[in-house]
């Protein structure tokens, strides 16, 4: 039983590790793959989970991936399109005059895009354009 709970507790913490700076999808890879090598496949499996949760608490993009994110952005030059309402996670874009761009594929952020609005960097969901993440 102790040697259970320590297994357990060595999983949770490389897997938090691994997932903190990753994001979702990162973060649950990371997760199971420290989890398999440290309890095999029960460990990948709970590392996986685990990890995602934990990067999904840091968000879409990983810690360390934003300051390089927002380095990009600015680089491009996206225009901003103004918003009247409170840009915050949930709010609705409208489905007219704001043009989103594609996530390049080394941030690992898949099925959402990127727009800027209000002068903010956001991730939208480009079929509901709900603003997933808010990068600052």
């Amino acid at each position: 039983m102790k040697q259970r709970l320590m297994l357990s507790a060595a999983v949770l913490c490389l897997a938090l590790t691994g997932a903190h700076a990753q994001g979702i999808v990162g973060g649950a890879e990371q997760g199971a793959r420290d989890g398999g090598r440290a309890a095999g496949p029960v460990g990948s499996v709970v590392g996986g989970v685990v990890g995602g949760v934990a990067g999904g608490v840091s968000g879409l993009l990983g810690l360390d991936q934003r300051p390089r994110f927002r380095e990009y952005v600015v680089r491009e030059g996206r225009p901003s399109y103004r918003y009247e309402g409170d840009l915050a996670v949930g709010a609705e874009l409208p489905g007219s005059g704001v043009t989103y761009y594609d996530v390049p594929q080394e941030y690992g952020v898949r099925d959402y895009r990127y727009t800027v609005v209000n002068g903010r960097t956001v991730l939208v969901d480009p079929r509901t354009r709900r603003v997933v993440e808010v990068i600052d």
